[in-house]
């Protein structure tokens, strides 16, 4: 019976060989290092008393370094229980609980002709790599260039070049006598719908192989030249040899580096792979999909605790929840997922040739696991100030750990999830003040907001929540002398980021989510219209305004007395100098909300903007000033 590639692939990844080659061994656990998947024992087909037999569990094959005795968890199964190939292939596809595939006569048919498709993808891959070389391929090798990709790299990928013409890559291959179904069956050519001639997927494209976990060429990938190309990259179709859902690009390397050089990097695109493979890392990527369940059982199999980095936009968040949300009912105790979201919209490729490999290191080290990143969807920019708040929270939070299988993870989360919970609620009450003795039945009040740390939190809120009037903005942002705590970090992050989408995430990543938490949690900020209900611009456009003119107007109030006092010392007596220092005092005091509605905004001699109120209570205390310099009382 001819079995399925796709089926063994998919056992052999299931299965472990430690947990195999286990039940016949012992272990020498001094020798081994499990983290990588590095496993000595005595050899079990020959004797011995030194552990020569060696395992490497994330590339899924074993050696003995005496009897030379090597293979996969079949091979082993077959050798040590004396079992026929299809009886070692029952007995594992058992224990991982997969099923059979019904007999199929058929099926060494198609295994020749799967065979064949390899070779028609193989000669296109000699011929795109020998057209990057002529004349034609001197723009793609500029670009190539450009990217990093030396001549060395090029032909380490074996990366080419499919040239304009509507058949180029067809009239090669069926002058080797290939036929012209079979090019179309390995997805190098198209048969327009409504007839008539056949003609080359890839044209005007820099071609990049694609290859299994076993290092065989089973499609190909392309970046177009064009800039008006709609598609900048093409992956070949779904063919006999090639399922996208169930190839990780640069799998076959990555896993021989998995360990040495660090955790596997998944990251978003081929050309992200490549960069960071050359600079030392272990990556893979999908194949224009989102990673689908086989693809995570893959990437397990080579590496515990992967690390997804994902661009630092909006569209990188929305991939990284999409597949928390995948992983979730698939954890198991010691299989996880780290993420990085990478700062301004970078792509790993972008970070690497701007600020080195270290910087790449440095974010896949500063990886956050993914109860992390759950936590956050969860709670950023809600504000829990309510009994019913905290309980929809509960609730959630129990939903989503209803979806961990492995109740171990399970408990785990719960406690996980319940210590951020209590930090939050312990960030929720700093600051608080409580009232009367019995400080335990006592309700606490938030402590009252300077106000002209409300002002500024209600113009970056307002920003924040509509982007799209922040170039508008920009000088206020840059000359403003920030006060409030973690204010200055927030602005930096949206002068950095602009009107992108992605901007909280981005603000997330510079400021961290505790900030913008406390930023919207204000009462003030809360209550504010244009935070409320954004998407208005002439509303945020407003709010903005007349919060940058109050503002001035607080500081010049202040400015103004602080030179009133600079200019009365030792003149005032010492009523005069506390009256002028409790005024400077009031002006940090926030007023009721009913209040600071009805004040009007004047302008003071010095050209600053200030309340009207205020400037009449300025006014009131200068007189007093100059009735005791003529000596009155």
């Amino acid at each position: 019976m001819e079995l399925p590639p796709t089926f063994l692939d998919e056992l052999r990844s299931r299965v472990s060989l430690v947990q195999v080659v286990g039940r016949k061994v012992a272990w020498d656990l001094r020798r081994s290092n499990q983290a990588k998947g590095d496993w000595w024992a005595p050899c079990p087909f020959h004797q011995e008393k030194t552990a020569s037999f060696h395992v490497d569990d994330r590339k899924g094959f074993y050696y003995c370094f005496g009897c030379h005795a090597k293979g996969d968890a079949l091979t082993f199964l077959r050798e040590s229980e004396n079992l026929s190939f299809m009886e070692a292939v029952e007995t594992l596809a058992r224990e991982v609980g997969m099923e059979m595939p019904a007999r199929d006569p058929g099926e060494a048919l198609r295994s020749s002709q799967r065979r064949g498709l390899r070779d028609v993808v193989e000669e296109a891959v000699r011929f795109c790599q020998l057209q990057l070389k002529t004349g034609a391929g001197h723009a793609a090798r500029g670009y190539l260039d450009g990217r990093g990709l030396n001549e060395a790299v090029r032909e380490r990928w074996q990366i080419g070049l499919a040239p304009p013409a509507r058949d180029a890559l067809l009239g090669h291959l069926t002058g080797k006598g290939i036929a012209v179904a079979d090019v179309v069956a390995a997805g190098l050519a198209i048969v327009p719908d409504g007839g008539g001639a056949p003609y080359d997927r890839f044209r005007n494209r820099i071609i990049i192989p694609i290859r299994d976990a076993r290092g065989r060429v089973i499609s190909l990938g392309g970046r177009a030249l064009d800039p008006g190309e709609k598609a900048k990259y093409l992956n070949g179709p779904e063919t006999e040899i090639f399922d996208k859902g169930r190839v990780l690009f640069n799998l076959d390397r990555a896993r021989a580096l998995a360990g040495k050089a660090g955790p596997v990097v998944v990251v978003e695109g081929y050309m992200d792979a490549i960069a960071l493979h050359e600079a030392g890392f272990a990556a893979v990527a999908p194949l224009g999909t989102a990673v689908t369940e086989e693809q995570l059982r893959l990437l397990w199999r080579v590496d515990d605790e992967p690390v997804v980095a994902l661009d630092g936009d909006q569209a990188g968040m929305r991939a990284a929840l999409r597949l928390v949300d995948l992983a979730l009912p698939l954890v198991e105790a010691g299989k996880g997922l780290r993420f990085v979201l990478l700062p301004d919209g970078m792509d790993p490729d972008d970070l690497i040739r701007a600020k080195g490999a270290g910087a790449m290191r440095a974010q896949v080290e500063a990886a956050v696991p993914m109860v992390q990143l759950l936590w956050q969807r969860e709670t950023v920019g809600r504000v829990f100030d309510s009994p019913e708040r905290w309980a929809a929270l509960d609730r959630q939070i129990e939903t989503l750990q209803g979806r961990i299988r492995d109740p171990v993870v399970r408990s785990a989360y719960r406690d996980a999830l319940r210590n951020l919970r209590f930090g939050l609620q312990q960030e929720r009450r700093q600051g608080a003040r409580r009232g009367g003795r019995r400080q335990a039945a006592a309700v606490a009040i938030p402590a009252p907001v300077p106000e002209e740390d409300l002002r500024e939190a209600v113009i970056l809120a307002v920003l924040i929540s509509n982007p799209g009037i922040i170039p508008e903005f920009v000088h206020d942002l840059e000359t403003m002398d920030w006060q409030g705590a973690g204010h200055a970090p927030i602005s930096g992050g949206i002068l950095g980021h602009g009107a992108q989408d992605g901007l909280r995430a981005a603000l997330v990543a510079q400021a961290g989510a505790a900030a913008l938490e406390r930023l919207f949690a204000i009462r003030h900020v809360m209550l504010c219209p244009a935070v409320a209900r954004p998407g208005n611009a002439d509303l945020a456009r407003q709010t903005v305004s007349e919060e940058l003119v109050r503002l001035r107007a607080r500081r010049g109030h202040r400015l103004v007395i602080e030179e009133a006092m600079a200019d009365i010392a030792g003149v005032a007596d010492e009523w005069l100098t506390r009256r002028l220092s409790e005024a400077a005092a009031a002006v940090d005091v926030t007023r009721p909300k009913e209040q600071d509605d009805l004040r009007e905004v004047d302008v003071a001699s010095n050209g600053l903007a200030v309340d009207r109120e205020e400037r009449e209570s300025l006014d009131r205390l200068v007189e007093g000033i100059e009735f005791r310099r003529k000596g009155g009382r």
